[in-house]
């Protein structure tokens, strides 16, 4: 009986602290916010981060654990978040001009995922 709660103790120390790891994307995000401007914050790190977390999901859909799960969803609600922000204050070279139209979120997105030496420029 001890050791089960004790489990569940350390289970709701794992939901406590993956949210901090989790918050540090809306940090990020409220940086951007702050200064108007996502340069130098990397795509592919954000890309990486979610991939990690969307298969992490998956896997534990397939063997639930409830507190990484919990965990999981958290990190991945930020992620977005910081995906989002970063797709809406991406530098675009067209930026601010008449007319001036954001590319789709699917062409942001493969062109965020190509080696910057064999990319268009958005």
């Amino acid at each position: 009986m001890t050791e089960i709660l004790l489990i569940d103790i350390f289970g709701v120390f794992l939901v406590v602290t993956g949210f901090f790891d989790a918050y540090k994307y809306h940090w990020q995000c409220n940086a951007i916010r702050k200064v108007g401007l996502a340069r130098g914050h990397s795509r592919k790190f954000i890309n990486a981060a979610m991939l990690n977390d969307v298969i992490r999901f998956i896997y534990l859909i397939l063997k639930p654990d409830i507190f990484l799960i919990s965990s999981c969803v958290i990190a991945i609600v930020y992620m977005t978040e910081l995906w989002v922000t970063i797709y809406k204050y991406y530098p675009y070279r067209y930026r601010g001009l008449y007319n001036f139209k954001r590319p789709s979120a699917f062409k942001y997105f493969i062109n965020s995922l190509m080696p910057n030496d064999k990319r268009r420029r958005l």
